[in-house]
């Protein structure tokens, strides 16, 4: 029996490749420098970007940079215990968080470890926090709604699943309370919601939590808290790990909705992290790919077609301005990422009115398709009518005299701003939002005093849920409007009303 000389050759090489295979693959490095959340280390050849190392005292990294001599890695722990000389070992995987029904109701760090002192969470199951958006094809257009409980919202910049609303304005205008009454409204709608706090204060974050435990929303809720006290690397992956965590739910058809509060601390976490690494600043300091740090973030949220499961991810990320500086570099990058935006004004606010909704900027590049048909007629004309009396408000400052047409416009337009204002934490139920706006256009608060919109607008829905629920529930289940129904109803409330304003 002849033996080949290259069977064999071929033979040995195989065996030795597969022993490699089984020898444990990582590098082990020596950190050259440290310091502000960031380390340089020397003798990774093979690290890959975005990969997980381990420092000798067991605290983990991310590959930030790949340079000529050295690895970039940005430090997910104490960065004090780490010193010069220490070991660094590559450990082969994608930085991971937990995933699951187990992470509902907790509060977790941007790693998904625990803070509420409720024990450990446990899972089996993780998802790396980087993924790749779903392709176009895999996509489908956005046409169920997302109700807020917000009727400025809900009738003139509708959300529908899968879609990417922008909350901006300046600080201390109402924008996370947008977002939490959102929260709120998912209550028995099916939605498990994620609220990303990025930046914030723990004194803020607590009142938040508290605000949502005490409205039944961590029932289903999960929310990861990176404050301000946090590294900046933290407060950079945390609204990554909740788009990962919100997948998970999305990729068993279940429907998602998550809330970045804010990106614009996310930026400037992802700024000093990029200016420590020495990558070039350009425009107001930010390096150049900070766009694509946004982008590649929000394009994951989604409507999945039906063939991956017709799931869900709804995006609410919040941006902070300046001044009302919309067009300042992190504002004008989201506004183009999103599919429109709800602008919050100080001036409105500080006049009462909230939220402090500007109609003339705020816009959803979805529109009525994430409307239910009820609100769709009812809310048509509300943007432009609004729009036409806050000019025709500034006309009537001027002292003009006006007449009777023009004047009982302006009234009827105090009284539409009156019935939009909402207190915090009081999301109203679609079909009263429409009842509401279906009165306010049709005349029915035309004699009611201004001050007395909101209590009469509460004796309205009140006396139509006791006595015209027929009218309520019909809305409900076909979410068609049935104007005639609704229309004698409002009649017969307006009864009760008669004589009662007119000294007013």
């Amino acid at each position: 029996m002849k033996f080949k000389a290259d069977e064999i050759a071929s033979v040995i090489q195989k065996e030795i490749e597969d022993f490699r295979g089984s020898i444990e693959t990582s590098e082990v490095g020596r950190v050259l420098e440290v310091g502000d959340g960031i380390a340089r280390v020397y003798g990774l050849q093979s690290a890959m970007a975005g990969e997980m190392v381990e420092f000798q005292n067991g605290v983990r990294g991310l590959v930030f940079n790949l340079e000529e001599n050295s690895v970039g890695v940005i430090l997910l722990g104490d960065y004090l215990e780490i010193k010069e000389g220490d070991e660094v070992r590559t450990l082969g995987t994608l930085l991971s968080v937990p995933v699951g029904d187990a992470l509902i109701g907790r509060v977790v760090n941007p790693l998904g470890e625990p803070l509420d002192g409720k024990g450990p969470i446990v899972t089996d199951e993780s998802r790396p926090v980087e993924h790749q958006a779903v392709g176009v094809a895999g996509r489908q257009p956005v046409k169920q709604p997302l109700q807020t409980g917000i009727k400025a919202v809900d009738s003139m910049t509708p959300i529908g699943r899968g879609q990417r609303e922008l909350i901006i304005g300046d600080r201390k205008t109402g924008k996370t309370a947008v977002a939490i009454d959102t929260i709120i409204n998912q209550k028995g709608q099916d939605v498990i919601c994620i609220y990303v706090g990025c930046g914030q204060r723990n004194s803020t974050m607590a009142g938040i939590i508290e605000a949502l435990e005490a409205n039944g929303a961590m029932d289903y809720t999960i929310v990861i808290a990176s404050s301000a006290a946090d590294p900046a690397p933290l407060q950079y992956i945390a609204p990554y790990a909740g788009a990962a965590m919100a997948e998970h739910f999305m990729y068993q058809g279940k429907h998602t909705l998550v809330v970045y509060d804010d990106l614009t601390k996310q930026a400037q976490a992802y700024r000093q992290l990029s200016l420590l690494m020495r990558r070039p600043p350009g425009r107001e300091a930010y390096p150049g790919d900070v766009f694509y740090c946004h982008s590649r973030l929000l394009e994951r949220a989604v409507k999945l077609s039906d063939e991956l499961g017709g799931g869900s991810m709804t995006a609410l990320p919040i941006i902070e301005t300046l001044e009302g500086e919309v067009s300042a570099y992190i504002p004008t990058n989201v506004i183009s990422i999103t599919d429109g935006q709800i602008y919050l004004e100080p001036d409105l606010f500080f006049a009462g009115v909230r939220p402090a909704i500007n109609v003339g900027i705020s816009v959803s590049r979805v529109g009525g398709n994430a409307q239910t048909k009820a609100m769709k007629k009812v809310a048509g004309s509300l943007r432009l009518d609004l729009a036409a009396f806050r000019e025709l408000e500034a006309f009537a400052q001027l002292g003009t005299e006006l007449d009777k047409a023009t004047q009982q416009q302006l009234d009827r337009g105090y009284r539409m701003v009156e019935l939009l204002k909402q207190p915090q934490y009081q999301p109203l139920h679609f079909a009263d939002q429409v009842i509401s706006i279906y009165a306010g256009t049709n005349g029915y608060f035309d004699k009611v005093p201004v001050n007395k919109v909101a209590d009469v607008e509460q004796e309205m829905l009140q006396f139509i849920r006791e006595q015209k629920s027929e009218v309520r529930d019909a809305l409900i289940e076909t979410e068609t409007l049935d104007a005639d129904a609704l229309k004698a109803a409002l009649d017969d409330f307006a009864k009760t009303l008669a004589g009662r304003f007119d000294e007013a």
